[in-house]
């Protein structure tokens, strides 16, 4: 086991007096003013101007539309600088967030729309058709529509009476009472879905101390005099629907005063270049993929790296011969970081105190217990591997309405079962070696095979298939399809075209392999393993 329990963080909120996540804007709006908040291409908000308007846009919720503390509140947003108005506010009015994948399809809409009974939905326009074809299945009422220029070109009419334009709802709430959280510690902020080894994608719940507890422990690895409050530059590419950049760069960043830089579309590597050639870095967040992206830009040797003092990767593995690339071309050391949508979601973090060890992702952030234990739950030595056991003050509440899956992720003592193989070394470093759940890691996403699988045999011409993850520098895995057929004209190419139209972009297998027949077990079941160990040694095979 490594790091004792400690309450560290909880003396630490003590003092600070926080009892929701709202009052991380509350005190930064004080403390920083009229510094910049978040900057989106041209345009920029200040601390004070998003306290402002989050409170505005909090009127707007309790008394325009109705909604009640403990209200779920769907936000269906790239990274726009309405996306944190909309946060903070929705935290001032007490509602509970539900993260939403702007790229969702209608089943993926559809699924979280219904299972969080979000009552309505912050939304960008152009996916305003995406909702229609689901609502009349979900408890959504009022949808509250967004384009991406409205901050610089405001849009307020609506010709639907169950739509409200974003710009017109700040208006609207700028003249209505004051609103109180009415929320506390305990209570529900944020659902944050994730996916399910059966396929079904679960809400985890994560409270304001899980959040407030996390922020504090991901800032405790900064070193003193390294950053200065109020005064960095954080680029930040990374989706903030998704829990690792809603954290870090949203929540963290308003903490610690620093200015984030929202790539609304990271795929735009050209914007994203002049973005960083515009401002003054000296943070950056991203993931494996982006990295790689970003060396192979024609215009990436003109970006001034020189005022960088940190580079985290978060969401997925960090390869190790893209780290030595970008330090190569950057000067700049990528720090590598763990954790999951269930623990809020930092758990390890490499720091510039701690020694770099090859191939370990780095030692417990404070207040965090780990432990490895084997197949009947028991401890294991040093330097031996098992499943990862995690316990914090970051760790969620539970899953959403599923209180048996709770009760299969958590140990009789409390203590989160990651699914993941790891080694914890004599000094706390951790090691992770393999998973023993099947999902697969794309791009910092989880995707697990039996959501792919679900969608893929919709296809009636498909009799069996099988989705396993392969090594890829550059996603960090990509996902293989094994598929046997009923209709023998299919072609991997209609395959693929299908998947399109049932998955987001980052669930569609990169290969398809057509087999007469799949690999099953004595009783029939399909063996997933033997076609991910072909796949990999395929692989292997291939680079070497």
């Amino acid at each position: 086991m490594s790091t004792p329990e400690s309450c560290v963080v909880a003396g630490r909120l003590a003092e600070l007096g926080h009892t929701n996540l709202y009052d991380l804007l509350k005190q930064a709006s004080h403390v920083y003013g009229d510094k910049t908040a978040f900057s989106c291409g041209a345009d920029s908000v200040s601390f004070t101007e998003l306290r402002d308007k989050s409170d505005s846009f909090a009127r707007y919720l309790r008394h325009e539309l109705g909604l009640q503390p403990g209200d779920r509140l769907a936000i269906q947003l790239p990274n726009l600088l309405q996306y944190v108005v909309t946060i903070f506010g929705a935290l001032k009015a007490g509602l509970v967030i539900v993260n939403t994948n702007p790229q969702y399809t209608v089943p993926e809409t559809r699924h979280q729309f219904t299972d969080s009974g979000a009552r309505a939905v912050v939304v960008l326009d152009k996916l305003v058709p995406l909702v229609r074809a689901v609502q009349g299945e979900t408890a959504i009422e009022r949808l509250i529509v967004t384009s991406v220029d409205d901050w610089s070109n405001p849009q307020v009419a609506s010709d639907e009476a169950d739509v409200t334009r974003f710009m017109a709802a700040l208006t609207k709430g700028k003249a209505l009472p004051e609103v109180d959280p009415q929320r506390g510690l305990e209570d529900l902020a944020v659902l944050q879905y994730t996916g399910g080894t059966t396929g079904v994608s679960k809400g985890a719940m994560l409270t304001h101390n899980n959040l407030l507890c996390n922020v504090l422990q991901a800032v405790s690895i900064l070193s003193p005099g390294e950053l200065e409050y109020g005064n960095e530059v954080r680029v930040s590419p990374l989706p903030l629907y998704h829990i690792f950049a809603f954290t870090a760069n949203c929540l963290a960043s308003v903490f610690t005063g620093f200015n984030s830089v929202l790539i609304t579309n990271p795929r735009d590597l050209d914007n994203m270049i002049a973005d960083l050639q515009r401002h003054r870095i000296t943070l950056l967040t991203g993931i494996n993929s982006l990295f790689v992206s970003l060396m192979a830009h024609p215009q990436f040797d003109s970006i001034d790296f020189s005022q960088v003092k940190w580079v985290n990767s978060g969401g997925a593995p960090l390869n190790l011969a893209v780290a030595k690339r970008w330090y190569e071309r950057t000067g700049s050391v990528i720090r590598e970081g763990f954790g999951m949508t269930e623990t809020s979601p930092v758990v390890i973090a490499a720091t510039a105190t701690t020694p770099y060890k090859e191939g370990y992702i780095g030692q417990a952030i404070i207040d965090t217990q780990l432990k490895i234990v084997d197949d009947a739950g028991n401890e294991l030595p040093t330097g031996e591997p098992g499943e990862l056991l995690v316990r914090g003050p970051q760790v969620m509440k539970g899953y959403w309405q599923r209180p048996e899956a709770t009760a299969e992720t958590f140990t009789a003592d409390g203590w989160l079962k990651t699914g993941d193989i790891g080694v914890i070394d004599e000094d706390g470093f951790l090691k992770l070696v393999d998973r023993k759940k099947d999902m697969i890691l794309v791009s910092g996403f989880n995707v697990y095979p039996n959501d792919i699988e679900d969608a893929v045999m919709r296809h009636p011409g498909i009799r069996e298939c099988v989705a396993v993850g392969i090594p890829d520098e550059r996603k960090g895995e990509a996902i293989k399809l094994y598929v046997s057929l009923h209709d023998q004209n299919l072609t991997e190419a209609d395959i693929v075209a299908h998947c399109r139209e049932q998955l987001t972009g980052y669930k569609v297998p990169s290969f398809v392999e057509i087999r007469d027949d799949l690999p099953k077990s004595t009783v029939g079941k399909l063996l997933r393993r033997v076609l991910r160990d072909e796949a990999r040694a395929e692989v292997a095979e291939v680079s070497a």
